[in-house]
């Protein structure tokens, strides 16, 4: 193995398990490796200038303005209300409400903490009056929160469409199928833990009520509606929906909603510049990076190390999601999936599998490493919320965690579960 890949290989994660900063280290990995090979550092500053000048990665800022803008808006809790008459009187329908206001909060914003922050706030103190567990609540609202970058629209799936020069609209209509998947499994364990704790069902809503809690929601229901029907009616690009779901997230909040202010909208908006600026730096460096994995060659060389270890196609696409899992766990999902993509791509072509099916693996793939320490960003607000340690939610987390594996594997081994819907709108 030469020097620079050793560099590349060994720097990074040295200099993490040191504490410094990811941008950073992947920085000083890539100046490092450059330097060993005896390469002109002008490549570097050209790759960072290259990375960051794509039209698609427009859409992460405004996805990321357009959910926190939501939240702080009101949308999220008419989301939860509407939710609420709809399962409450089922066996754990007030945890199909955590699920489901998720599923809807999801297909607004697109981000996992968003939609863990925006559901756990409201649902967590709730459960808890309810009879449930304050720790399985959290649970639930860090589960729910994953649901968030399986449905469109996704920034995961931005990001590796960019990053892979895959179709976003074909990677987005690929998560649908395994969102409704995670969300239907999540139900069913709310359903089992009310079964076997004797929590009481809540009264069924009367239709009075149903159509209270719909008129108050009417506006945010017709969000997903505008935003995705726009992209797949070919109105808009995915970085114009973007831009359409922000620009609806102001008119609501300020003018149907009235719950967004010039004094509140000001630090949500900063709060939303500092995540963009955070991911858009980690992508500048990070394609210097992959730039140096591709010149060393150094996809080529695991792929063919997974070629000894792996004599079956199945046995192989295995390995591949468990290394994928574990680099999940241990890292943020945007930066693996940036700093990986050049790594990753080629080993997608190997295994001869569509390029949207293996996109929307390895982003659920790193999308679960979001319910996870230590890089669990998910987990670290349901922590927040609700008060809790991270050992305390991990517990009642695994059940669910199980549900989240088995929709990766029918994603990896079954096909049809993210490309049926791509082919019927395609």
């Amino acid at each position: 193995m030469s020097n620079t890949v050793l560099v590349l290989t060994l720097g990074l994660p040295l200099m993490l398990l040191l504490r410094v900063p990811l941008a950073f280290a992947v920085g000083l990995a890539t100046i490092g490796a450059l330097w060993t090979a005896d390469i002109d550092m002008m490549i570097f500053a050209q790759r960072m200038v290259s990375g960051t000048q794509s039209f698609s990665l427009l859409a992460i800022p405004f996805f990321i303005l357009a959910g926190d803008l939501m939240t702080a808006g009101g949308i999220s809790r008419r989301l939860v209300g509407f939710a609420d008459v709809l399962v409450r009187h089922r066996t754990g329908g007030l945890g199909m409400v955590a699920v489901l206001a998720a599923a809807f909060f999801a297909a607004l914003s697109g981000s996992a903490p968003a939609t863990t922050a925006a559901i756990g706030a409201i649902m967590i103190p709730e459960m808890e009056k309810r009879g449930y567990s304050r720790a399985f609540a959290t649970a639930l609202a860090v589960a729910g929160g994953i649901i968030g970058p399986m449905l469109p629209p996704s920034i995961p799936m931005v990001v590796w469409g960019v990053m892979s020069e895959t179709s976003i609209s074909d990677l987005f209509l690929a998560g649908i199928a395994p969102g409704i998947l995670l969300a239907l499994g999540l139900m069913v364990l709310c359903w089992n833990h009310a079964r076997k704790h004797e929590i009481a069902a809540q009264p069924k809503a009367t239709r009075a009520e149903v159509w209270a809690a719909f008129n108050a929601a009417k506006w945010a229901l017709c969000g997903p509606i505008i935003v995705l029907g726009g992209i797949y009616g070919g109105i808009v690009t995915p970085t114009e929906a973007a831009i359409v779901a922000a620009a609806f997230a102001i008119i609501l909040g300020f003018g149907v909603y009235r719950e967004l202010t010039l004094q509140t909208i000001v630090p949500v908006t900063r709060g939303s510049l500092k995540t963009m600026t955070i991911v858009m730096f980690i992508i500048a460096l990070a394609n210097g990076f992959g730039w140096v994995m591709a010149f060393e060659q150094l996809p080529g060389k695991v792929t063919h190390t997974l070629d000894v270890f792996a004599d079956t196609p199945m046995l192989y696409l295995l390995m591949v999601n468990l290394l994928l899992l574990v680099i999940g766990c241990v890292m943020d999902n945007l930066a693996a999936m940036i700093i990986l993509a050049s790594f990753l791509v080629p080993i997608g072509e190997q295994l001869g599998m569509d390029p949207v099916q293996f996109g929307a693996m390895v982003a659920i793939n790193f999308t679960i490493g979001m319910a996870t320490p230590p890089f669990g960003y998910t987990i670290f607000v349901g922590a927040a919320i609700s008060g809790l340690r991270i050992g305390q939610i991990a517990r009642p987390l695994m059940p669910m965690l199980g549900v989240m594996i088995g929709v990766l594997l029918l994603v990896a081994f079954v096909p049809p579960v993210t490309l049926t819907i791509v082919e019927l709108l395609r």
